[in-house]
């Protein structure tokens, strides 16, 4: 039961890791947690998800808290839904990008701030395994609490709605993924009749069956990429399996890194806020900070993770903040991470320059990235101690797994929150001083561990 509890939710494998007994569980320590204040509960389209969530309602009720049900949902919605409602806390049942086999929840207190390994989520699972192993099940409660349902979705496409400001005639092409972007797309858009959404996959479907609910994958895309070429789109998106991110595809259909939308966004804000303050998380290619300095605003490196950037934003009041995985957070949105939102603002933008997506990104790449590695490996700690050594002479932090800083290249090796992997990133000034640091850094890799493979997708 351990390996559930991750950097910033819970998550594993239905049944064999998470199944009805430990959501019950987790929903009686939650409300231990919350001292019984009321929260709202939303889940996502995977098959498991249902009975998930209806165990963790019940172990929250049986401890005496109140619950208002918000069905199933996105969890950009749902933030919404814990900020607008004033509620105490909340949870998704979500495993977000994972396969349709996985699941998990996310756990927030109020305004939607998320419990983290940092913070709450030790105290939770010390109690989850208290009562495993007390009784085997959650103990008969005294208190029973009240349950109600709830919908917010409304109110919520009208906040999004309010920030799209004078469209242009656009086609947009949308790939939701089978996932719970697609009931938000649709309301939307017929509320501006310049835009004009091409989408596919937009009936939620938890088995995900037309491809990975992971748009980071290439494979991901390729449907959207076609999508965008067939129909003479202006860009293209495609959204994970729970909205809270996306990765976006130019005009041409060609796949944009999401850390030069990170600086293609926050130059366009600069343009309107002089001096604001903007995160990227550190696998992110040097030109977002450069980009961000050079027009006047502050540009924050962080760590990885949507707890972490979260909880950072909050306390730098940043105006935006990007990941290379395709988060994009908004202090409009009470710093939350927001697929759907992240498209308003690709949409404002390409509105405001009435230019080629590809010609705007085009400036941003001034240097040349490996993209994100996947490395299955035994011996992590071994890998990062070897690759200390080896280069002494650079500048070295810890922030986040290892970064490996000179002036002409760089990279950061980390292990996943979610995933049992280490992941590579590194970037040069040229594509042959990639080619030649990657080749190098992989021989390290391999010789401290010569069963390492590379995870490919």
């Amino acid at each position: 039961m351990t390996g559930i509890f991750k950097a910033y939710d819970v998550r594993g494998a239905y049944p064999a890791e998470l199944d009805e007994t430990v959501a019950e569980k987790i929903g009686a320590a939650f409300a231990t947690l919350m001292k019984c204040g009321t929260i709202a509960v939303g889940r996502d389209c995977r098959p498991s998800s249902p009975a998930l969530a209806s165990a963790f309602i019940r172990g929250y009720t049986g401890a005496g808290g109140a619950v208002t049900d918000f069905g199933m949902t996105s969890s950009p919605l749902l933030y919404f839904v814990l900020i607008k409602g004033k509620f105490d806390g909340g949870a998704m049942v979500t495993a977000s990008h994972l396969p349709p086999a996985t699941n998990g929840i996310k756990l927030c207190r109020e305004q939607a701030i998320p419990l983290s390994g940092d913070e709450g989520l030790p105290a939770l699972q010390r109690m989850v395994e208290e009562m495993s192993v007390r009784a085997g099940r959650v103990p008969a409660q005294p208190a029973t609490g009240s349950y109600r349902t709830g919908d917010l979705t409304g109110s919520y496409i009208d906040m999004v709605a309010g920030f799209i400001r004078d469209p242009r005639p656009l086609t947009i092409a949308i790939d939701a993924g089978d996932g719970m972007a697609g009931p938000e797309v649709q309301p939307l858009f017929s509320k501006f009749p310049s835009l004009i959404p091409v989408a596919i996959n937009l009936e939620p479907d938890g088995r995900f069956p037309h491809h990975s609910p992971n748009p980071f994958l290439t494979t991901a895309t390729d449907e959207l990429a076609a999508l965008v070429r067939d129909n003479g789109a202006d860009f293209g998106v495609a959204f994970d399996g729970d909205a809270d991110r996306c990765i976006f595809v130019d005009e041409r259909g060609e796949r944009i890194p999401a850390d030069l939308v990170t600086a293609l966004i926050a130059a366009s804000y600069l343009v309107q806020v002089s001096g604001a303050t903007f995160l990227y998380d550190l696998r992110s290619s040097r030109v977002v900070a450069e980009t961000i300095t050079h027009l006047g605003g502050r540009a924050i490196r962080c760590r990885v993770g949507h707890a972490f950037i979260r909880e950072q934003m909050r306390r730098e009041n940043a105006l935006f903040a990007g990941e290379l995985s395709g988060h994009y957070y908004f202090r409009d949105t009470g710093f939350c991470d927001n697929g759907i939102f992240a498209m308003v603002q690709m949409t404002n933008l390409l509105s405001l320059k009435d230019r080629p997506l590809s010609d705007l990104i085009a400036p941003l790449k001034k240097y040349s990235s490996t993209g994100e590695i996947n490395i299955k490996t035994g011996r992590r700690d071994e890998i990062m101690v070897v690759l200390r050594a080896r280069y002494p002479d650079a500048k070295i932090d810890t922030l986040d797994g290892l970064t490996i800083e000179y002036p002409a290249w760089w990279f950061n090796l980390r292990s996943s929150n979610t995933e049992p992997l280490i992941r590579l990133n590194l970037e040069a000034g040229t594509k042959a001083g990639r080619d030649k640091r990657l080749a190098e850094v992989m021989r390290v890799i391999r010789d401290a561990d010569p069963a390492m493979e590379i995870e490919t997708g």
